[in-house]
């Protein structure tokens, strides 16, 4: 197993978060409900606390809170049910009251909230994706704390992720994040189920998840109001670490919890493969298949090699038909192949901004989008 159960007084889990700069928090519902109904106000205000001293050291941090069922459910007299549209109903219902608890408890920080239910479709539409990370690249440059859930009353069983633990993955990629923290009632992953093995061994570092994470993490859970467990946060780890992103998985049962893993408490670290940075562009470049084509001038080449964004400025050409957010490749004038990126505008937008100066956007497309046709930042050059 590639991973390391011996201890260690300088706390892995406590590095990493010390030294992250865009930080998802996941919360679920058996930490933030409290047994008979309702919110731990205490304990969320103990995290907002927590959350305002990360920021307070510089660093960005997007939520993504469980809750909105359960305390739906109960403003509305329901019963738990398998039924969805009651699950639906619940949620519309405990959304509002999720995010008033949140306001409340950043409020005496001075902190803005800012809600997004976001879908399956959300996160695996490229064009949808985009627009939902543009929201919260701006949230998070207005110094915002997003508040993020799975929109559940509109979700369906067949399209949902239907719980946190991978939404909050998906959000940490979206976002550009370097560490993921999942929450929860266990201090992170053993060698077994520790509530039925009491020989069952803490693991404070896995490198890869392979087979035998895999097996440790069957059966590791705890009941409560949520819906997640421990293969549903090795899951999520295992999608943060594709996308170059380490992942925490800690005990949230105590106040200040994010303080406590700074000051040492007890965590499983899965460490990162490669920077966020990196790794998305690796994905650009090695797994997306291209939709189209954009021919650029030699000036616009020289641009792309010296790490700037593409500007429609520089394109003679656009071959193909694709959609907003569409993998495109770049080219000379020679047909030799110079990056792939991501679009933001689509093929026939693209054709009328071409050769057009960024400026001139507005007028020629009658609305107001981004100044690059790929931002450098969604752009891969090939042979580095």
């Amino acid at each position: 197993m590639d991973v390391r159960q011996e201890s260690s007084s300088d706390s892995d889990a406590a590095r990493r978060l010390a030294g992250a700069r865009r930080i998802t928090v996941k919360v679920g519902s058996s930490l933030l409900i409290a047994p008979e109904g309702g919110v731990r106000t205490d304990w969320l205000d103990g995290l907002a606390a927590d959350i305002a001293e990360l920021r307070a050291g510089g660093r960005q941090l997007v939520a993504v809170s469980s809750g909105a069922v359960a305390l739906g459910r109960d403003r509305l007299g329901l019963r738990r049910s398998p039924r969805l549209d009651w699950k639906q109903a619940a949620a519309a219902a405990g959304q509002a009251l999720l995010m008033e608890a949140w306001q409340r408890a950043m409020a005496p920080h001075g902190i803005a909230t800012a809600q997004l239910l976001l879908t399956f479709d959300d996160t695996e539409r490229r064009r949808r994706w985009l627009n939902a990370r543009a929201t919260l690249d701006v949230l998070l440059g207005q110094g915002a704390l997003p508040v993020i859930n799975e929109n559940d009353s509109v979700a369906t069983d067949e399209l949902r992720y239907g719980d946190n633990d991978r939404l909050s993955a998906r959000v940490a990629q979206m976002i550009r994040g370097d560490l993921l923290v999942l929450l929860s009632d266990v201090d992170g992953l053993y060698t077994a189920d520790p509530a039925r093995d009491p020989e069952a061994a803490h693991i404070p570092l896995v490198e890869a998840i392979g087979p035998e994470v895999e097996a440790a993490a069957g059966g590791t859970g705890a009941a409560g109001v949520g819906s997640g467990g421990m293969r549903t946060k090795i899951d999520a780890a295992r999608i943060a670490q594709g996308a170059g992103c380490a992942t925490l998985i800690a005990s949230g049962r105590e106040e200040r919890p994010l303080r406590r893993i700074l000051a040492g408490a007890r965590a499983t670290l899965v460490a990162a493969q490669a920077s966020p940075a990196r790794a998305y562009k690796q994905w650009i470049a090695g797994t997306l298949k291209p939709a189209g084509l954009l021919v650029v001038d030699a000036g616009a080449a020289r641009a792309l090699d010296e790490g700037r964004s593409l500007l429609p400025a520089g394109v003679r050409e656009v071959r193909g038909r694709f959609e907003r957010g569409s993998c495109v490749s770049v080219a000379d004038e020679e047909g030799r192949e110079l990056a792939r990126g991501i679009c933001a505008y689509d093929s026939d937008e693209a054709r009328i901004i071409a050769g057009a100066a960024s400026g001139r956007i507005e007028a020629l497309l009658g609305w107001c989008g981004p100044d690059a046709l790929i931002h450098r930042d969604d752009l891969a050059m090939l042979g580095r």
